[in-house]
């Protein structure tokens, strides 16, 4: 299951030239999922339509290549300015994603205002639009939707009263021939009423719900974490609630594994608390009874809703976007120093070209990805760990009409899978499927270690390379090959890898053209990915 919100493998950079050639090779959408096209990012802007004599699709971008796009409607959402109020514009959201561990599809999973969307961009360029999970019946519709995976199923939450949490097995998307289908929920628990965002511990199988403030038999006062055991995914157990702080706006919870060895092993969530314009921190190993660790807050700006965050790999900062900031030195990213987690301390803070609102952010390796509302997706390298000298390493505009200082644009992105592509969603462009042409993702090293995948050898080559994968503890590994376009190419290795001995992985290239290539390499707690050149 690679499905959670977190750090995982290198990424090669494969640029969109190689892939545009053999577009015309790809078999057809169904009409009602066809991709808008392709564009690489060419002297500032990816032109989607090829014709430089429109611009209203013209995105601005730098080092970010355009893959394919999908219109809210293709997703089965209203129309841009007739979805939920108070953000009619506000169609598309939420986004994340999920790797079928039998196939290696890559799947998106699209928020909707009036359910969830699922997209094979297994083919990048050639996304498939599987179908849609409606909200319960009865519920009203929502401004958003927002989801977790834990154990190859999808849990979906809402701010709509009565929503409760969907549960629906991802197995459903596994041999869909006439797309798009309508699903329906295999389960549905009810123990709290609405929900702002959910976070899932996928090492521990527990469920947090931040933001639910509207009453029903386990709700916690005030909004605080509600916290529900999803190990058994069809069946979820009331566990507990974390309301000593109050409002919880967004959380990231997990198994900590970072430089303060007081709670190395602890289950520990990062609460993201609005309007107190704070970061705090709460043990959460015995949900009947967590612990407070410390609640710390950043400077006062412009703005003043600390509104999510994410923790870099190694685990000593946390980086904060304030929703209400109105950027007058430009998109603003507060970084605070939590090696001490019994004392963090405020850092500093870096601010981006533009001056639009912040939204969410999303840390993989040295980069941190930000969806600032107008101003699109920005790519910032934060490999120095000192936000005076971080640097913009990428950026594409979703929402091209204007930079303004509104609550339109990009809302959500996902920038996990294994192939490197990271999806994007716009309240009103809609879903994006993009490639990042100049950033090199790595994360192995610090708490991320417990393997070692060594680079391909001999790469370029004609007829075969090879690799070698070591792991700290025997599990399940699947290595396959993918071309240019993510298909896949040969399965290498399907099986259990030991501790014991180094697993040797071949790829016998004799046959296939020649051109760009990735090893991907998938076992129960890692994925990597290694790139190879085949030539003749």
């Amino acid at each position: 299951m690679r499905a959670k919100f977190l750090a995982h493998s290198p990424a090669p950079i494969v640029r969109l030239s190689l892939l545009l050639a053999v577009l015309a090779l790809l078999p057809a959408l169904p009409a009602q999922a066809q991709s808008l096209g392709a564009a690489s990012c060419v002297g500032g802007i990816a032109d989607e339509d090829s014709n430089p004599a429109t611009t209203a699709n013209n995105f601005p971008c730098n080092q970010v290549d355009l893959l394919a796009r999908l219109t809210v409607q293709q997703l089965g959402a209203p129309n841009p300015g007739s979805c939920a109020s108070p953000y009619p514009f506000l169609c598309t959201n939420e986004v994340g994603g999920w790797t079928d561990p039998e196939n290696g599809h890559e799947i998106a999973i699209v928020g909707l205002s009036n359910g969830v969307a699922f997209v094979d961009v297994s083919t990048p360029t050639a996304p498939v639009y599987l179908g849609r999970l409606p909200q319960p019946s009865g519920v009203s519709v929502s401004t958003w939707h927002t989801f977790r995976v834990y154990n190859d199923h999808v849990f979906i939450g809402s701010e709509a009263s009565g929503h409760g949490i969907q549960v629906f097995s991802l197995a459903h998307l596994r041999g869909v021939t006439s797309p798009p289908v309508t699903f329906t929920q295999d389960a549905r628990y009810t123990g709290n009423s609405n929900a702002h965002t959910l976070d899932i511990n996928e090492a521990t199988g527990y469920l947090y719900v931040a933001g639910s403030t509207q009453s029903n038999p386990n709700s916690c006062s005030g909004g605080g974490l509600h916290i529900v055991d999803v190990r058994n995914p069809l069946t979820p157990v009331f566990a507990g609630c974390y309301d000593a702080r109050g409002y919880t706006h967004e959380a990231q919870c997990l198994t900590y594994n970072g430089p303060d060895t007081d709670y190395t092993g602890r289950s520990l969530c990062f609460q993201y608390q609005g309007s107190s314009r704070s970061v705090s921190i709460v043990d959460v190993t015995n949900p009947a009874a967590p612990a407070f660790i410390s609640e710390t807050t950043y400077p006062a700006s412009n703005g003043n809703y600390s509104h999510q965050g994410w923790l870099t790999d190694d685990g000593r900062f946390v980086l904060i976007d304030d929703e209400f900031d109105n950027a007058s030195l430009g998109t603003r990213t507060i970084v605070m120093d939590v090696s001490d987690l019994d004392d963090p301390t405020h850092v500093g803070s870096y601010y981006g070209p533009l001056h639009t609102y912040a939204h969410n952010l999303y840390v993989r390796g040295h980069y941190a990805y930000e969806s600032n509302y107008t101003g699109g997706l920005h790519i910032v390298d934060i490999s120095s760990g000192n936000p005076a000298t971080f640097t913009e390493a990428g950026a594409f505009d979703t929402h091209p009409s204007n930079n303004n200082l509104s609550y339109s644009g990009q809302w959500h992105n996902y920038p996990y899978f294994a192939s490197g592509i990271v999806l994007a969603t716009d309240g009103e462009f809609g879903f994006f499927v993009l490639r990042p042409t100049a950033t090199q993702v790595s994360t192995e090293h610090g708490p991320a270690a417990g393997f070692s995948l060594s680079q391909p050898a001999p790469s370029p080559t004609r007829d075969a390379t090879r690799l070698t994968l070591s792991v700290g503890r025997a599990e399940h590994v699947r290595a396959e090959a993918l071309d240019a376009l993510g298909r896949r190419v040969a399965v290498l290795f399907d099986g259990t890898a030991t501790a014991s001995a180094p697993t040797t992985l071949t790829f016998e290239t004799a046959g296939l053209p020649a051109g760009p290539y990735l090893v991907r390499v998938t076992g129960e707690t890692f994925a990597a990915s290694r790139s190879v050149t085949v030539v003749h």
